[in-house]
């Protein structure tokens, strides 16, 4: 080889030496940092104050309206970690049955996976307008959102329940008891049913009509001993929800159910607006309803009432999965299942949420109008255990050794329980 062309073999080397180097320090000033953050822990993720940072931009395609209504799920808080199933359906999402004197629609386990114990149904009657005769395996815990209605049940010993309900009331209808709903004036009704069980179906319950139009009508005759064309205008569908004229008088048809056999023990309603909150503090109040109050039921549940930043404080219960559904406002709950995976998510009127048993959560009033939501539990006694009063109720030196918060910050946690924070 030339020395000139050594000599310029060797200037290439150095030139390709060069351009490496500087990659491989471009490089490691890109990698140095991310590797810093991965290091500092699982919750370190990139988030820059504003969400403007160029890791965060999103060209799209985006649904702006969802997600303005799901900030918590867009930007998660930095605690968030892991996978947390959905634990968040709304009912807006359901499909709407629309009969001739109202709608109904449901969210189940079908809808929203991790809801096992309880199902939830939305239902509109009209003026007149009734949720036939039926009945079903499940218990049906129900509250008026709006308007009025007539509720009627009759028990296993023919005793009879025939009542007025307006907003703010519940019912409970045992399972196997039959009963129907008819809306009232001026305006019908709405109103919220619970069921023991995530698997119902609001569209294949126990009806009357369907029941004896699949009965041979010999077979009906010989029953009720009458001729077998009484039973020639029987709907030869079910009616399910059906228009018609408003009820009698109240008295009138209480005294006519109760001929012979009287009126059932224990009430089938239950008025909340009578009793006095459970809880009340500057941040809000809530009404635990269980079978404490309300002998018949076997589902328990709590009306919250959270002020604009109040908190339903930390806590979890011990003895069901919480059903949640969101009558007012807008909120966020924080779901912990353990193993350092927590998940947040928001809600507003119509949504519901799910907690599972002993899965510890809090949820926060965001909006700025009050947040109404129930808490509802496949058991007849309401339980929960909360953050603060087991760490008032745990040696504080103890609890000092775990968190290293300070013995005077231990010393000032309430001894009982808060429910609500103040503001």
């Amino acid at each position: 080889m030339s020395k000139m062309k050594e000599r310029d073999t060797k200037l290439n080397r150095r030139k390709m030496l060069g351009s490496a180097a500087v990659a491989a320090a471009s490089a490691l000033t890109v990698v140095a940092p991310l590797r810093a953050s991965a290091d500092a822990g699982p919750f370190q993720n990139q988030q820059s104050g504003d969400h403007n940072a160029p890791n965060e931009t999103d060209p799209g395609p985006r649904n702006l309206p969802l997600a303005q209504e799901n900030p918590d799920s867009v930007w998660s808080p930095k605690t968030d970690n892991g996978s947390v199933k959905p634990f968040k359906y709304s009912f807006a999402l359901s499909h709407k049955r629309i009969e001739a004197a109202g709608w109904t629609r449901q969210v189940t386990v079908r809808d929203l996976a991790i809801s096992k114990d309880i199902a939830g149904v939305e239902m509109r009657l009209t003026a007149g307008g009734v949720r036939e005769l039926h009945w079903h395996v499940e218990a049906e815990w129900a509250i008026m959102l709006y308007g009025n209605a007539r509720i009627t049940a009759v028990d296993h010993h023919a005793r009879s329940f025939v009542d007025d309900v307006t907003q703010g009331d519940l019912w409970l209808f045992p399972p196997g008891v039959p009963h129907s709903i008819q809306g009232l004036g001026p305006d019908g009704c709405r109103f919220l049913l619970v069921f023991d069980d995530g698997n119902f179906d609001e569209f294949h319950t126990f009806l009357i009509t369907d029941w004896l139009t699949h009965t041979p009508k010999e077979v009906l005759a010989k029953n009720f001993n009458v001729p077998a064309s009484t039973f020639d205008k029987v709907p030869k569908k079910e009616l399910f929800i059906f228009q018609t004229g408003l009820p009698g008088d109240l008295k009138a048809e209480q005294a006519q159910a109760a001929e012979a056999t009287g009126t059932v023990p224990k009430s089938y309603s239950f008025r909340p607006s009578t009793m006095k909150p459970t809880k009340v503090t500057p941040g809000g109040e809530v009404k635990i309803i269980d079978s404490k109050l309300f002998p018949v039921t076997p589902i328990s549940a709590a009306i919250v009432t959270l002020k604009p930043g109040g908190l339903r404080e930390l806590h979890w219960h011990p003895n069901a999965d919480e059903w949640q559904y969101y009558i007012q406002g807008k909120g966020r709950m924080t779901l912990f299942i353990a193993g350092s995976d927590a998940r947040t998510m928001d809600f507003q009127e119509g949504d519901v949420g799910y907690v599972p048993i002993s899965n510890p959560h809090y949820i926060e009033n965001t909006g700025d109008t009050d947040l109404v939501f129930l808490e509802m539990f496949k058991t007849p006694e309401y339980q929960d255990i909360s953050l603060a009063e087991w760490m008032a109720h745990t040696p504080h030196l103890l609890m000092n050794q775990h968190l290293q918060v300070g013995m005077q910050m231990l010393d000032a946690i309430p001894k009982e329980e808060m429910v609500i924070t103040p503001v």
